[in-house]
């Protein structure tokens, strides 16, 4: 048995980590003189400390490490599958950060050379089209900023999985439409879409009709950039948005081995100010004599 103390120095853990450890049923002492009050711990006890730190060390939460350690199921397996899980976690963090390092590196070039950063908005392509009606099938929730990658995630796989029981056909890539324009308490009112030939069941018309169109290459990061031009570009044109701003997906991170190669096409519904249009009406009046 080992004393608090020369297990806390074998395990490199101070001995009030190790208190609060056993206040949150982590690992307990072996055994506790009830006369003392002394705390000892036995030589398997390493192994159990030598796991929880590290997995501490791959950023798993103390609750996740004592649900795993406490699980019923086949420890190997369920440490397998949960290691598994965090390795993916921590790639698309690495990605993520790599992207971010790219523009980092970027802005420095940009400011070097003595430009704003904000220099490149001017570059973001505006260009007004007409988008024919589509056949939708979504799932439309309230959507918290920090859920956002989880939620991409289910709704596209439910959505991709009732296209294969129900063989429909895509038409389209995925997209999704924000129909609130900010964050409430609540949430973001958000629609996971993907286009589809069929009209069945559970299914909507959409027709955006006139829209200002962006393409984004690059980083998600990027894209309030986009938002930004866009907006400045219908207010100084004189039109006004008519329905949900939506993004369409052409590629997504799994398909690509960079943040650089994804493709996001961004279109913002719009239509003329209706003061726009009576100055017109009226300059043509004014001009022609009508009355």
């Amino acid at each position: 048995m080992l004393t608090i103390g020369e297990f806390s120095a074998i395990c490199k853990v101070s001995a009030k980590t190790l208190r609060y450890y056993a206040e949150i049923g982590l690992i307990l002492p072996e055994l506790i003189n009830r006369e003392t009050g002394y705390r000892y711990y036995s030589m398997n006890q390493l192994e159990t400390m030598l796991i929880i730190q590290r997995l501490k060390n791959y950023g798993f939460s103390l609750e996740q490490i004592k649900a795993l350690i406490q699980s019923e199921n086949n420890f190997s397996d369920q440490l397998y599958l949960a290691l598994s899980q965090r390795k993916l976690e921590m790639e698309k963090q690495i990605q993520a950060m790599n992207g971010t390092l790219d523009q980092l590196d970027h802005d420095l070039v940009i400011l070097k050379e003595g430009k704003s950063i904000l220099s490149y908005l001017e570059d973001i392509d505006v260009q007004l089209t007409e988008v024919p009606e589509m056949n939708l099938l979504s799932i439309r929730k309230l959507v918290q900023q920090a859920d956002f990658p989880a939620a991409y995630e289910d709704c596209f796989a439910a959505l991709f999985r009732k296209i294969v029981q129900d063989q429909l056909t895509c038409a389209a890539a995925p997209m999704v439409l924000f129909h609130s324009d900010e964050f409430s308490p609540c949430g973001m009112d958000t629609e996971f879409a993907i286009p589809i030939k069929e009209r069945v069941t559970g299914t909507r018309a959409f027709l955006p009709g006139l829209c200002l169109k962006s393409v984004l290459t690059g980083s998600y990061d990027n894209l309030p950039s986009v938002y930004a031009r866009q907006s400045d570009w219908i207010n100084q044109e004189g039109y006004e948005s008519k329905d949900a701003l939506f993004e369409v997906y052409v590629n997504d991170p799994s398909q690509v081995e960079s943040y650089d190669e994804l493709i996001t096409e961004v279109y913002l519904p719009i239509r003329k100010k209706e003061n726009v249009l009576n100055r017109k009406e009226n300059a043509y009046y004014d001009k022609s004599g009508a009355v």
